[in-house]
């Protein structure tokens, strides 16, 4: 069996890493989780995190929430 995260494979695990992000940033900003994912979805947090090359899938979901969370203040929006 191949444990191995490749870009082709990668896919498997992003859904739940997005959940649990999206989850945490609909509760800090009082939005629906739909449109917390759409927010996670449309940064570069999650462009990031789609590119197996940077590792952003070793993250859990609090550290890729304060990379996101740091991303919108640097922006100064809610994406």
């Amino acid at each position: 069996m191949n444990l191995e995260i490749t870009q082709e494979n990668l896919y498997l695990i992003l859904p739940g890493k997005v959940s649990r992000v999206a989850q945490i940033y609909a509760h800090e900003h009082h939005v629906t989780i739909i449109e917390a994912m759409r927010r996670f979805y449309r940064s570069e947090t999650y462009k990031l995190l789609a590119d197996e090359s940077t590792k952003y899938w070793h993250y859990g979901p609090v550290a890729l929430y304060q990379e996101f969370a740091d991303e919108l203040e640097q922006k100064g929006s809610k994406l």
